[in-house]
């Protein structure tokens, strides 16, 4: 799996950090999935190597502005480059009106299938590769998580023993997959005496603002990746006059290292802890790195991760 991370401020733009948007992609796979849609995505887009002609599905956390205000220039140059593949946009109870809202104030006729869909919590969908669960969080408003569980890989077949009977790859290969015994030189061949164990599917979680980390329960324990927000280091947040339903980076690493979580990229860092600011985005690591023991991350925009069969996260150079 790669993940593409196109915006990791909190809140609003600054100089090094865009609003909220990350790009998932699937071993294989011609198209890709985009969570959260901030302001000016598009131009994020433009600056890596994914293409919004290629967007298959768009997932919303919340109606907060900096998780969704870019969808309607999306949508727009989608119709501009002639990409009229249809597209999903799933997102929480309010965003097919404000999709309608704009479509129909700037008369846009977008020219390809456009389907809406208006998740609840706990609601299971079910893609090619992989299937994706809406879980709760805890924000100022309506705020989701979602649980994604690769499918596991099986029909595989034992290739090297199946040459070494003198079978070579063929259109046979496809029957025995389907579990159907085929008969090659005189000899009944049984898929059952040649099929691989199957690889179990990796798991994610990609959150929206979220207040309290541990409210994702089970759903954390040996989860192979874990990107979720960290908005403050713990003495931050206590000197905040105005306190605000976000997490900080203690309560964050106490929380994946005591259900297990194997990977974590932190984002949605706010705009305090930019370069030549007083409070530094290492402080941050730090302070998760003191609780949790597994692969840590800090992202930055147009940073990009593989999540590995093996379970591993690594950043791309």
């Amino acid at each position: 799996m790669k993940l593409t991370f196109l915006g990791t401020s909190a809140g609003k733009p600054t100089k090094e950090r865009n609003v909220s948007a990350l790009g998932l992609e699937l071993d294989q796979e011609g198209k890709w999935y985009l969570f959260d849609c901030g302001e000016a995505t598009q131009h994020q887009i433009m600056k890596s190597k994914l293409s919004i002609a290629k967007i298959d599905s768009i997932f919303i956390t919340h109606l907060h502005g900096d998780h969704y205000y870019g969808l309607p220039g999306i949508l727009a140059s989608k119709k501009l480059d002639g990409a009229l593949r249809p597209l999903s946009i799933y997102g929480p109870k309010g965003i097919k009106k404000f999709l309608e809202c704009v479509t129909d104030l700037s008369k846009e006729s977008l020219g390809y299938v456009l389907s809406i869909i208006e998740f609840t919590v706990e609601e299971t969908y079910i893609f090619d590769r992989f299937t994706l669960k809406v879980l709760p969080l805890i924000h100022s408003i309506e705020s989701h998580a979602f649980y994604i569980k690769e499918k596991a890989m099986d029909s595989r077949l034992d290739e090297k023993r199946l040459r070494e009977i003198g079978l070579e790859p063929s259109p046979l290969y496809g029957e025995l997959k389907k579990g159907k015994k085929i008969t090659s030189q005189g000899q009944i061949v049984d898929p059952k005496d040649f099929m691989l164990e199957p690889i179990a599917g990796r798991s994610l979680i990609i959150a929206g603002d979220n207040s309290t980390p541990a409210v994702l329960g089970e759903y954390l324990v040996d989860l192979d990746l874990l990107v979720h927000e960290c908005t403050y280091t713990q003495q931050v947040y206590d000197e905040l006059s105005t306190k605000y339903l976000h997490t900080t980076a203690k309560d964050l690493g106490m929380t994946v290292q005591e259900k297990g979580v194997k990977n974590l990229i932190a984002n949605h860092i706010s705009s305090r802890y930019a370069k030549n600011s007083t409070h530094s985005v290492e402080t941050i690591y730090d302070e998760i790195e003191h609780d949790f023991e597994g692969r840590l991350f800090i992202a930055d925009d147009l940073d990009v991760y593989y999540l590995g069969r093996d379970g591993v996260v690594d950043r791309s150079i």
